[in-house]
């Protein structure tokens, strides 16, 4: 389905940020495919939203919501998972199925796409660690199997030896084993340590080398401090709430300000984990 002139601040866990020209959601791997052909403008591929920024002025090309790539399944010990599946629907489907590992992934409100994409990752772990092979799409509509080692990984990074093509799957190897890892007790753990339920998009910036983001920044007395609607939280420095209606100019005008603060107190340069557009 394609529609235009879209508010993005209803599809970005921010809830905020401009229009988008195009909306594009296509039903499967051939619709996408498709309309991959015939499309001229820039492209915006959207999981969950959970670690995105559109500034005000909006998008101008086509973003495309890969919501309805929902494949999961079991097969020869491999986790087949597209690139709409929720992180949180594999930790559970791991756990169903008795494979260990995957439960840190139920800590991270995104999906396989967006995941696969920034090597997102929680509690020590990162997705990438047990990825087998991936399935991608590249502007063209063209389909493609990869491996892992057709990518740099890194922290909060992946560079892909092949350039232009979009994540649509994921193809994830966990051990078979008995015991695992709670669930229940990671999200307590999460829920202790983070503002869940207010509207951010998680870790704003990633922890330099042998440093945390958050101790950074708390050191820089700028808990609670809040540019517009947007503020650092109280609970966690590394989080941006959109406290009050807060436009996407407010919190990069924040994050703009916890960078100048951080570098000018520790000389240290704290770079973005979520993606600005």
């Amino acid at each position: 389905m394609l529609i235009h002139n879209e508010p993005m601040s209803g599809y970005c866990s921010f809830r905020t940020g401009g229009l988008a020209q195009d909306f594009f959601t296509p039903n499967s791997i051939e619709d996408l495919s498709e309309f991959l052909k015939n499309n001229q403008k820039s492209i915006l591929m959207l999981g969950l939203g959970s670690n995105l920024l559109v500034r005000d002025r909006g998008f101008d090309g086509v973003v495309i919501k890969l919501s309805n790539f929902k494949t999961l399944n079991l097969k020869n010990s491999i986790v087949e998972a597209g690139a709409g599946v929720t992180l949180a629907k594999i930790a559970r489907f791991c756990e169903g199925e008795k494979l260990s590992g995957g439960e840190f992934l139920s800590a991270i409100p995104g999906s396989v796409g967006g995941a696969l994409a920034m090597n997102a990752g929680a509690f020590g772990s990162e997705i990438w660690d047990f990825v087998h092979s991936v399935n991608t799409i590249n502007s063209s509509g063209t389909l493609f199997h990869r491996m892992k080692k057709d990518y740099k990984i890194g922290y909060r990074q992946v560079i892909a030896k092949n350039d232009g093509e979009y994540f649509i799957g994921a193809n994830l190897k966990f051990e078979q084993a008995t015991k695992q890892n709670n669930i229940k007790e990671l999200l307590e753990k999460r829920n202790q340590l983070q503002p869940i339920g207010l509207p951010s998009c998680g870790s704003v910036f990633k922890n330099p080398t042998n440093q945390h983001a958050a101790k950074l920044i708390e050191k820089s007395n700028l808990k609670g401090f809040c540019i517009g609607g947007a503020c650092v939280s109280n609970k966690h420095a590394n989080f941006i709430i959109n406290q009050d209606d807060a436009s996407a100019t407010d919190i990069e005008n924040l994050i703009f300000h916890i960078q100048q603060t951080v570098k000018s107190k520790f000389g240290i340069d704290l770079e973005t984990e979520v993606k600005i557009v």
